[in-house]
C-alpha cells in the first residue's frame, strides 16, 4: 500500500460525533519549546542534522506550503482548506480538520525558535508521556512525542518533530478519526504527514 493509501486508511475513516477539531488544542504546539542562548547546537541528547535545509524553506505559511491539496485529500478523505492557528511564541501553524470523522492534521513551522530539536529534547522530553525516537525522515532526525495524559487522547494523538537543521524544526501532528482510535498508531500517521511535509520542503529548496 502506498504512503497516501496508509494515510487514507487511518485518517479518513471514521464516523460523526468525534473529537472536536482543534482539540487537543494547539496540537503541534502542545510541547512548549524555548531557545537557550549561548549553547552549542545540538545539545540535550538531540542528534545533529547532517544535511540541513535552508531556513528559507519555512518562509511561507504551512497552510500554503506544507501539504498539497492532493496530500490533504489523501489524509482526510477530502480536500480541505487549512486554517491558520499560529502560535506567536513558536511559529506558523496550520490545521486541516475533517469534522465528519473527528480527524485532524496539523503542521507547525517553528520559525520563532533557534535551537531546533535540542529544545524539544531539553524541554519536551522531561514532560513527555510519550517519547519515541524515530528513524530519520528522508535523512532528517525525528522524534514522536506527546505530553497528554488522558487515555483517550494518548490513543488518538501524536506529534512528530523533525529537525530540518540544527536550528529549525517542523512539527506534524494528527488526531485520529473516531473509528481508528485503538486500531492505528497515531505516531505512524504523524510520521506519514511529516514525510509529506519534508518532501515538499526539499522540493522548495531544490534538493
Amino acid at each position: 500500500m502506498s504512503v497516501a493509501g496508509v494515510a487514507v486508511a487511518v485518517l479518513a475513516a471514521g464516523c460523526s460525533g468525534g473529537s472536536t477539531p482543534g482539540q487537543p488544542a494547539g496540537s503541534a504546539s502542545s510541547a512548549a519549546q524555548s531557545s537557550a542562548p549561548g549553547k552549542t547546537l545540538p545539545y540535550g541528547g538531540a542528534p545533529k542534522v547532517e544535511h540541513p535545509l535552508p531556513a528559507s524553506v519555512l518562509s511561507t505559511h504551512p497552510c500554503d506550503s506544507a501539504l498539497t491539496p492532493d496530500q490533504v485529500g489523501s489524509l482526510l478523505g477530502q480536500k480541505r482548506q487549512g486554517t491558520h492557528k499560529d502560535e506567536p511564541s513558536l511559529g506558523s501553524e496550520c490545521q486541516w480538520p475533517n469534522e465528519e470523522t473527528g480527524a485532524l492534521a496539523t503542521v507547525l513551522y517553528a520559525t520563532k525558535l533557534s535551537d531546533g530539536l535540542s529544545a524539544v529534547y531539553a524541554n519536551s522530553k522531561p514532560q513527555a508521556t510519550l517519547w519515541r525516537q524515530l528513524p530519520p525522515v528522508q535523512g532528517f532526525p525525528a522524534v514522536a512525542h506527546s505530553t497528554f495524559k488522558q487515555e483517550a487522547t494518548v490513543k488518538s494523538f501524536c506529534q512528530v518533530s523533525v529537525g530540518i537543521s540544527d536550528q529549525k524544526t517542523i512539527d506534524a501532528s494528527v488526531t485520529l478519526g473516531d473509528s481508528q482510535v485503538g486500531k492505528k498508531d497515531p505516531c505512524d500517521v504523524a510520521g506519514i504527514v511529516a514525510d509529506m511535509v519534508v518532501t515538499n520542503l526539499k522540493q522548495k529548496a531544490g534538493a
